[in-house]
């Protein structure tokens, strides 16, 4: 079982602004603002391999979340389903599909932003990124720049009221 924190690293907070930048395109095209991007992971080099916002309403298609098109692109750009060698960030603590889409990935790691009260499944209500009932787990660090993450859809609610 790998260790469930990811150890912290600088360049969390420089993709969580990435990711926020596709959170707010996505709040633009009427869409909850979250963004999510998958990073490939060599030794001290990375690469942001697929980058994300939610499109559910846009395409009517309720899988249509920023972590599950992001893991579709990773997938597709690096011509292999296994992405141990990346990390997700995204700026809502993710939801149960797609923290299972994560584990189905066999995904390397995850950062995320804000807490999910209502669905958040790397923490807060589940944690299957280290349940030891399922096949894969992986290190998850949360709370990355939170407060800017919670503004975003906090400022997107509030102007839909």
């Amino acid at each position: 079982m790998p260790d469930s924190v990811l150890p912290a690293d600088p360049r969390h907070e420089e993709w969580m602004r990435l990711a926020l930048d596709h959170a707010q395109r996505a709040a633009d095209d009427g869409e909850v603002p979250i963004g999510a991007l998958v990073v490939q992971i060599d030794g001290d080099d990375a690469r942001v391999v697929a980058a994300r916002g939610n499109e559910r309403e846009s395409t009517g298609d309720p899988t249509a979340h920023a972590e599950v098109l992001a893991l579709r692109d990773a997938a597709a750009a690096l011509g292999r389903w296994r992405l141990d060698d990346c990390v997700l960030v995204v700026t809502l603590e993710p939801c149960p599909m797609c923290a299972g889409a994560m584990w189905a990935a066999r995904i390397g790691g995850a950062v995320s932003g804000a807490v999910n009260w209502d669905a958040g499944s790397l923490g807060t209500l589940l944690h299957l990124g280290t349940d030891p009932r399922l096949n894969h787990e992986f290190p998850v660090r949360t709370g990355v720049l939170a407060d800017e993450c919670a503004t975003v859809l906090r400022a997107f609610f509030e102007q839909r009221r």
